[in-house]
């Protein structure tokens, strides 16, 4: 019944309702954040349900899993020691602590990869932005948990870019097979790849996809024209430092590695626009065939308002263009996240510390009205490293 009437109210135009959905967002505080989501259009309800610690002192990443039971979370603590924690999710979307690990801190992004019996991982892959590494580990989580492998990156000289000093992985992220890791490295604008053997938890470097002098990437996104196939398999990145987006075609071998060939770079705003001073691209999705990429610091829509672009995926060639620019009605999004149906963006502004829930349309991939708004903890500090990290649905 709650599909059809979402089906009803889609055909209408109007903003579909939710029996009941689950989000999480961590925050710079230490907390992580259990909100729920009900409702929909003037009637849409966003509350904060509960908070959890544990995670050390700068969460700056969740990652869930496929199952949605269990999420990690990675902790960015400077100070030379850091965590990785796992939290099994309730049917409410509360959590309660499974496991932690200590890690030497400055990690900013981590995924589990290979087999076991962690949510059937063995792994967790994390990366350091500043130490200009790649840590894995062994799961579960627990006071004995140690490094399976730490590589270094290094580079020759520096970027085009005076943040391009040395390499600066920013996102540990697999492929839709679960063979390959990729590393989009900011400081070095390469998009790192690794084979994984999904055993050992091994990982094996391949030759990395170049992306443009200055682009900075950041974090991907993958797209192919039918779930399920890696045929006319992309691979999306968002440049952090070009203010862009880049489209790469992506090659299985039958042995070997995975290659990668950047065919398109488009701005992350309107042909004719140029990115505010300090703006700065910060993260990419995919629903259907749309692709979506939010910027921080443009304040395009007013005091405090920055935008999401959004971007149309032709299903023959995987190429991309522009399509419109909207309100994230959020201050400096660091993260965002659209539900499997496909009809809501949950923002994430992390200077502006709320949680913002935006109508999509599934058909054109256009987003619509702001149908809640939630400040979660306190506000964060205008380019600083506080305020809210992440935020992603429950599902």
């Amino acid at each position: 019944m709650g599909s059809f009437k979402t089906l009803i109210l889609g055909a209408l135009g109007l903003a579909p309702e939710v029996l009941g959905a689950n989000l999480l967002a961590a925050h710079y505080t230490g907390k992580i954040f259990s909100l729920s989501y009900t409702g929909g259009g003037k009637n849409a309800t966003l509350v904060n349900k509960s908070s959890i610690g544990g995670c050390g002192t700068l969460p700056a990443w969740l990652q869930l899993s496929t199952d949605a039971t269990t999420v990690y979370c990675i902790d960015e603590d400077w100070n030379g020691s850091g965590l990785i924690a796992s939290y099994s999710v309730g049917p409410d979307g509360s959590l309660k602590q499974t496991g932690k690990a200590l890690t030497s801190g400055a990690s900013v992004h981590g995924s589990p990869f290979g087999k076991g019996d962690d949510d059937g991982y063995g792994f967790i892959a994390t990366v350091q932005y500043d130490p200009s590494t790649l840590t894995t580990y062994k799961l579960p989580l627990n006071n004995s948990t140690s490094i399976v492998q730490k590589l270094k990156f290094n580079m020759t000289e520096p970027g085009p870019n005076s943040r391009q000093n040395a390499p600066h992985p920013h996102a540990s992220q697999l492929d839709p097979t679960g063979n390959y890791l990729i590393v989009p490295d900011l400081g070095a604008d390469l998009i790192r790849i690794f084979s994984i053997d999904a055993e050992t938890g091994n990982l094996t470097a391949c030759e990395p996809g170049k992306a443009d002098p200055g682009d900075g990437p950041r974090h991907g996104a993958w797209w192919a024209p039918n779930s399920g196939s890696t045929l006319g398999q992309r691979l999306y990145t968002v440049n952090e430092l070009g203010n862009s987006v880049s489209a790469w075609t992506v090659t299985y071998p039958d042995g070997g590695c995975l290659t990668l060939k950047k065919t398109q770079t488009l701005a992350t705003y309107a042909e004719g626009v140029t990115p505010p001073n300090g703006s700065k691209a910060a993260e990419v999705h995919v629903s259907g065939n749309f692709l979506y990429a939010a910027n921080r610091a443009d304040e395009t829509f007013g005091p405090q308002n920055d935008s999401l672009a959004t971007y149309s995926i032709d299903v023959d060639t995987g190429d991309i263009k522009w399509v419109e620019a909207t309100p994230a009605h959020a201050w400096f999004p660091r993260s965002f996240s659209i539900n499997k149906a496909g009809t809501l963006v949950a923002v994430g502004g992390q200077t502006s510390s709320n949680v913002a829930i935006i109508a999509r349309d599934p058909e054109t991939g256009k987003l619509g009205d702001l149908l809640a708004n939630l400040p979660v903890a306190t506000p964060g500090t205008p380019q600083q490293e506080d305020g809210l990290s992440t935020v992603v649905w429950v599902e």
